[in-house]
């Protein structure tokens, strides 16, 4: 069992294959060149996935693949294969915007993934060429429809923002309520890497628009899950919110983050991290596990964000998959 410095157990590792993504959303990456880390700076899958044996080993059932855009990585249903070989009952998943998945989703699903938690942050195609800086969402809705169809639990999640996309807010919710399939609603996450004319709306504020339609009432959080999620009195829909700024979000925080170059950080909002590539590469496993431990026992408290900061994280998500 994996035990951080605060008591809290550490069962969850996201890692990231690349920091390349076919999108250019502003609240994530809307400057960056088409261009990416060269693949000889990258750790191979199976270097990547030596540390996720030894985390496995160590307490970790849960590991999210995230990028960038992960569906990018050449032969990522084989590197899905080797991890669901390893420990069959490990609960896998990808985050991704979909755009490739219709081609992928058969195979990944015979791989053994699990889960998807899929960006969709507009069903109008001009809004969503707007906030991804291309024409998207016939492709989105068709990996999504194809997810479906081949039995993958699909989760989405949609980043409101004011002016832009905050009048589709129920019209989302509907689209995932007909499809039995869990929205979450994510609070904007200040990052200097974003556009700097965006606006984030608040959780309350999302809440007051579904309000406006429905009565909700408190769930709660499952377990360690970041989301807090609500029901639908009506139908007894639950769907959730991600808010990162609220005072207890980190209070049952299981997660740690690897990137495709190898940097373990112990919070997505700090830009503290070891490298455990040059102990993979050397096949020095003694080494990897020295390094999780480090990084544990110095696992903060809490993040960075707050209702006063205005730039948030110098670490581009796009590096450690939100």
């Amino acid at each position: 069992m994996l035990i951080d410095g605060h008591g809290r157990e550490v069962n969850y590792l996201r890692v990231s294959v690349t920091e390349r993504c076919n999108f250019r959303c502003h609240y994530c990456m809307p400057e960056k060149p088409f261009s990416w880390n060269p693949k000889e700076n990258l750790l191979s899958f199976d270097e990547l996935f030596k540390f996720i044996k030894v985390a496995i080993d160590e307490g970790v059932n849960k590991v999210r693949i995230t990028g960038g855009e992960p569906l990018l990585r050449e032969d990522l249903d084989k590197f899905i294969e080797l991890i669901h070989n390893y420990k069959p009952d490990i609960d896998l998943a990808i985050t991704t915007n979909a755009f490739l998945l219709a081609n992928s989703a058969k195979r990944l699903k015979s791989a053994g993934l699990k889960r998807l938690n899929i960006s969709l942050d507009s069903l109008k195609p001009a809004v969503a060429a707007q906030i991804a800086q291309k024409n998207v969402l016939s492709n989105v809705l068709e990996g999504i429809e194809k997810a479906l169809e081949v039995g993958l639990n699909v989760k989405i999640n949609m980043v409101p923002l004011k002016g832009i996309n905050d009048g589709e807010i129920l019209d989302i919710l509907e689209f995932c309520r007909q499809r039995d399939i869990t929205v979450r609603y994510i609070e904007y996450m200040e990052n200097s890497h974003a556009s700097s004319d965006i606006q984030g709306m608040h959780g309350r504020e999302i809440l007051e628009v579904i309000k406006q339609k429905y009565t909700i009432k408190k769930v709660g959080r499952q377990k360690s899950s970041p989301s807090f999620n609500y029901e639908i009195q009506e139908n007894g829909y639950i769907f959730g919110l991600i808010d990162p700024h609220k005072h207890d979000f980190c209070e049952d925080c299981n997660r740690i983050r690897l990137t495709a170059e190898g940097h373990l950080i112990p919070c997505l909002y700090f830009d503290e991290a070891q490298s455990i590539a040059e102990a993979v590469k050397e096949d020095n496993i003694d080494k990897a596990a020295d390094i999780l431990k480090d990084v544990l026992a110095n696992k903060p408290k809490e993040n960075r964000w707050s209702e006063e900061d205005s730039e948030g994280s110098s670490r581009a998500f796009y590096e450690t998959g939100g």
